[in-house]
């Protein structure tokens, strides 16, 4: 499809070509807003503002449902709404420009990748959580507060309330456990250093199902968006009540999935993650840091009436961190026998003296584990 067509098809209808003044000050604008915000990750602001000053930049009338600035791969183009003020940038304009910096492709001009949305070898994974992670960014360039907001029926802050408000609060559960320069790094180059930062603290099928649901809210809210223009359509005459009737039987429906889907999604960052920080407790002081981290999560959960499985983790983790700490006062630290392990592992002695040393070790860390299971449950 050319571009034309694309344009055409998303409603996108150019009006004129802004001129190089008005890109480079564009320009100027975003790479230094972009190497302020992010200086630890070692972007040269000149080579940024030339690279942003090489797109091509237009103002054009933009469908009411879509953002005031969008850009296109194909043609290296960003598209600004003739509504938005080019001497007072939004952040949806740095939006845009994060996606040209992120944008890999391969030498036929096929995109592959953009941040954490992979498209290589035939993946199609990522989409929403990587537009989440680039507002995120962008909102913190402009230096957004957390806005406490309710959508849904559900109420939880974000430094983006008008643009996916949802993901990025989600997102921001996410970086509670991950830290956030993995996941910038990770838009900006485009790698898997969020992803694999994120396994390590949970695991790899947690990752994969929020990344999916991540998607399915992103897309039953497109869903609910087009149902919710169709209503705008429909008069108010007789002949239209059942038409009104089946658009708001189904925006209702949608709003369920949305707040299930999203409910969900912070189940599964609850569990995992604390549990993997559970296991991972070997000292009085793991314990303190850990019951701090459990404590200071409330700020960020996504709240709704009759929302209790938080509390009722938090109630069942304390528990069990009370146990782990009566362990440790009565046996000490726990060894970290799976580093032993692996340091065993490596060393080349092969005595028989040493060789046994390694069997009666192995055994001994089984005898370990199990009496810990008993002591734990």
């Amino acid at each position: 499809m050319s571009i034309n067509s694309t344009l055409k098809k998303e409603g996108i209808h150019v009006i004129g070509k802004l001129n190089t003044l008005e890109i480079n000050k564009i320009a100027a604008n975003i790479s230094e807003k972009i190497v302020t915000a992010f200086p630890e990750h070692n972007i040269n602001q000149s080579d940024l503002f030339i690279s942003i000053a090489r797109l091509n930049m237009y103002l054009a009338e933009m469908p009411n449902d879509m953002a005031m600035a969008k850009y296109f791969y194909k043609n290296n183009s960003i598209y600004f709404s003739k509504d938005m003020d080019l001497n007072d940038l939004h952040s949806l304009a740095l939006h845009e420009c994060l996606h040209f910096i992120q944008e890999i492709k391969n030498k036929h001009g096929k995109l592959l990748r953009l941040g954490i949305y992979n498209m290589e070898k035939g993946l199609n994974t990522g989409m929403a959580l990587n537009e989440a992670a680039v507002q995120h960014m962008a909102s913190i360039a402009f230096n957004q507060p957390l806005d406490a907001v309710k959508y849904y029926n559900m109420e939880f802050s974000t430094e983006s309330p008008d643009f996916y408000p949802l993901q990025t609060s989600l997102l921001n559960e996410m970086i509670y456990f991950t830290g956030s320069y993995p996941l910038y790094h990770s838009t900006l180059y485009s790698n898997d250093v969020f992803k694999n930062t994120f396994i390590a603290k949970s695991n790899e099928k947690a990752y994969l199902q929020i990344e999916k649901n991540f998607d399915l809210i992103y897309e039953y809210e497109s869903l609910l968006s087009k149902q919710v223009y169709n209503l705008s359509l429909c008069s108010e005459e007789y002949k239209s009540i059942n038409k009104i009737r089946k658009i708001n039987s189904k925006i209702d429906a949608y709003k369920k999935i949305i707040l299930e889907k999203t409910l969900e999604t912070q189940n599964l960052i609850i569990y995992n993650c604390f549990n993997t920080e559970f296991n991972n407790i070997k000292t009085l002081e793991n314990i303190k840091d850990f019951e701090h981290n459990m404590y200071n999560f409330r700020h960020l959960i996504i709240t709704t009436q009759n929302y209790n499985y938080y509390n009722d983790f938090y109630n069942d983790m304390m528990s069990k961190v009370q146990e782990k700490k009566e362990f440790l006062l009565k046996y000490g630290n726990i060894l970290d026998l799976d580093s032993i392990s692996y340091e065993l592992s490596n060393v080349r002695e092969q005595t028989y003296g040493f060789q046994f040393f390694k069997r009666l070790f192995s055994k001994l860390k089984l005898l370990f584990e199990e009496t810990f299971r008993e002591k734990e449950y």
